[in-house]
């Protein structure tokens, strides 16, 4: 069994993080790590797991890494940027593996980082190390990882639906730009005026409409790829009324010649054996996809692309749920990868719709 630990408990995250760990056939639960939530029972923080684990949060000291050196092959931090940015420094080389789900580390340019993380301080040398990227694009980089940072949920949304164009057909995508909508569990657990029910139900809130970290990580990350490149990458981020999954739709702008039989085989190809990245057609089903209602509780990112002949204009549409192919799942997936076990392990969950 892999010995693994989650810090950041009492959180969203955490709380997916405990409920698919729990189910996963090779993974044992053996630390919980929290702050305000330290003596509490996993149980108590989250009504869906009335589960008896054996195990209460412990508070986070200043010896964690020694703490956790023979608890743990494996910990999730599933915690606010500037804290995941001090305990990976604690963590690294002491645990065999580290799994960031915050920010701290996805942007790989330090002058990028400082822009749209300016409050939280790394270690170059640290950043320098990590692993950055959805599975399915970076997977082969993952058996030898031993600090590895996800990418954000808007991220992975977006860069699972431009990477064929990029990395497959090598496009030079003169423009894209991304609009975002997302539940409200995108928010995490933080008390806002703007989050309570008589504002968010109902709403469309542009909360970042000139802009959105995401946006920055996944150009970030395309950079250094090829052979394709993207000039401008755009986004604007709304957030809406349902809690769970996310839609993000990408209009892209290239002088390269491409037609709607050319993308739906590259995209085909570009995900075949990819178990987690169901390329759709927008009108197969009853109701027109891909749509975040369609993926919940899954790990999937459901993408469908799209050629508008009127102006040369890509459409690439992805929806997943933040919570899980956003957030724990594909946390759960990269450790699957980490440990040389089947990606799929603890993961075969299907959607639930209605939900």
């Amino acid at each position: 069994m892999i010995r693994v630990g989650v810090i950041g408990a009492s959180g969203l995250a955490g709380g997916e993080l405990i409920r698919l760990i729990t189910q996963h056939p090779e993974l044992e639960l053996t630390y919980l790590g929290g702050s305000s939530s330290a003596g509490k029972r996993p149980a108590q923080l989250h009504p869906g797991l009335r589960l008896d684990l054996g195990l209460t949060v412990e508070p986070v000291g200043d010896e964690i890494g020694d703490d956790l050196a023979g608890r743990c092959d494996a910990v999730f931090l599933a915690t606010p940027a500037g804290v995941s940015a001090e305990l990976a420094q604690r963590l690294a080389d002491r645990v065999p593996c580290v799994i960031d789900l915050s920010g701290a580390f996805r942007i790989r340019s330090a002058d990028l980082h400082d822009r749209w993380y300016p409050k939280v301080r790394r270690r170059a040398e640290l950043a320098d190390r990590f692993v950055y990227g959805v599975p399915e694009l970076i997977g082969d980089q993952l058996p030898d990882a031993s600090l590895i940072s996800l990418p954000g949920c808007y991220a992975t949304a977006i860069t699972l639906g431009l990477a064929p164009l990029v990395l497959e057909l090598g496009l030079e995508l003169r423009t894209v730009v991304v609009d975002g909508k997302s539940g409200s569990s995108g928010g995490g657990l933080q008390l806002r005026t703007a989050d309570l029910h008589p504002l968010r139900n109902g709403a469309i809130a542009p909360y970042a409409p000139l802009g959105h970290r995401h946006a920055a990580e996944v150009g970030d990350f395309f950079q250094r790829g090829k052979p394709g490149r993207i000039g401008s990458l755009t986004m604007s981020a709304y957030g809406v009324s349902h809690v769970r999954g996310l839609l993000a739709s990408c209009y892209v702008f290239t002088d390269g010649e491409v037609d709607a039989r050319t993308l739906q085989r590259t995209y085909l190809r570009f995900y075949k054996g990819r178990r987690f990245v169901r390329v759709r057609r927008h009108d197969e089903t009853l109701i027109p996809v891909p749509d975040p209602q369609a993926v919940l509780g899954s790990n999937y990112c459901d993408v469908t692309v799209l050629h508008d002949p009127d102006d040369g204009r890509i459409v690439v549409l992805s929806a997943l749920d933040n919570m899980v192919k956003g957030a724990a799942g594909q946390a759960v997936q990269a450790l699957n990868l980490r440990f040389s076990l089947p990606e799929e392990t603890g993961l075969t969950m299907q959607p639930v719709m209605p939900a």
